[in-house]
């Protein structure tokens, strides 16, 4: 996105004067002017960091904000993704503990034109991205993020506003039309593959759908569910500078819904970390998140029952590469993906749960 080209019409100095005066981090003055500093394109949103001028204002007004918005170049295939994390800083946003998320001044969804933007405060001086994508992050780095995670679904575990007012539990017939979907794709990623996806794989596939309808059983429950991220990698957070007090920020929450807890868990480590390090800080970090879960004020839910919710979410983890291979997402994302999800299939017994 260049610099040039980046500055919609909606983006102007009343917009940005009456944003943060709403929130109250603006008792006075206004905004004379800006520039934006920076910006880039991701995966499907161009992001910029943007500098204000006012006048007659204190120093607590920031100087600084964080804007994301449309990619020009895509279509609408993209837009769900975009009225999620809408949704998400409209409602999940504001009763969520304030040192988990950054603050967002501005959060809208328009369907006409479409209109997308998030404006957030600015943690460019204070945190970064944990570590360069693929190196994982370090051990401390690693419970600091595990910790994080326990604290924001602690907080949204069976509340009460969870399915009415927050989110939604999904349907039965949503579930039914998930597994023909998801038996639609696989059809799809073995025609890709061809012999690349082994007799034993493909078969350890085709068990898991057709075993599907039962393990789904844990979803209808709706019970001893939280709010999952949905993309819960490493680098969809913000970690604190080195010498930086502050908190783990988590970010980027297109993808989140009402589910189980250790979706999360099992796309950040057995999907992401290869055998060597899965095995060794596995059900440390398990341990280490149950903890943080009761000191949250979760009751009634053992680690022995977390352990089994962690290997059914790694076979659902399997569903992530067919997923990703079918939206022509390049193969240098899900082939990584499909091998270590495999390995931590069979690492954790999973063929055990499908019967």
């Amino acid at each position: 996105m260049s610099v040039a080209t980046s500055i919609p019409s909606w983006l102007t100095t009343e917009w940005l004067t009456d944003v943060p005066r709403e929130s109250r981090d603006l008792s006075s003055g206004r905004v004379e002017s800006f520039e934006i500093e920076s910006a880039r394109d991701t995966l499907i949103s161009s992001v910029g960091r943007i500098r204000l001028m006012y006048s007659g204002t204190s120093d607590a007004a920031p100087r600084f904000l964080f804007l994301k918005t449309l990619r020009d170049d895509l279509g609408g295939a993209m837009l769900r993704g975009h009225r999620r994390e809408a949704e998400f800083y409209a409602s999940v946003a504001p009763p969520t503990p304030a040192d988990l998320l950054p603050r967002c001044y501005d959060a809208t969804f328009l369907d006409d034109g479409p209109v997308f933007r998030l404006l957030f405060e600015d943690l460019s001086d204070t945190h970064d991205v944990v570590s360069a994508w693929p190196i994982p992050p370090t051990f401390e780095q690693c419970e600091r993020i595990v910790q994080t995670y326990a604290r924001f679904h602690a907080f949204w575990w069976d509340h009460r506003e969870l399915g009415t007012s927050v989110g939604r539990f999904v349907t039965p017939e949503e579930l039914k039309n998930f597994l023909g979907e998801y038996q639609r794709r696989f059809a799809m990623f073995v025609d890709t593959l061809g012999d690349r996806l082994s007799p034993e794989r493909r078969r350890r596939y085709e068990r898991a759908i057709d075993a599907g309808e039962r393990l789904l059983e844990r979803r209808r429950s709706n019970r001893n569910l939280t709010i999952v991220h949905g993309d819960a990698h490493v680098w969809n957070l913000l970690y604190p500078r080195e010498g930086a007090s502050d908190s783990v920020r988590l970010i980027d929450w297109d993808s989140w819904q009402v589910d189980v807890a250790t979706d999360d868990l099992a796309y950040m480590m057995a999907v992401h970390w290869y055998p060597e390090r899965r095995r060794l800080l596995e059900r440390r970090y398990l341990e280490l998140y149950h903890a943080a879960l009761l000191e949250g004020g979760v009751a009634g839910y053992g680690f022995d029952a977390l352990w089994e919710d962690y290997r059914l979410s790694v076979v659902w983890q399997l569903v992530i590469p067919v997923w990703q291979c079918s939206m022509k997402l390049g193969p240098w994302i899900w082939w990584g993906h499909l091998e270590r999800v495999m390995l931590a299939f069979e690492d954790l017994g999973c063929a055990d749960l499908l019967g």
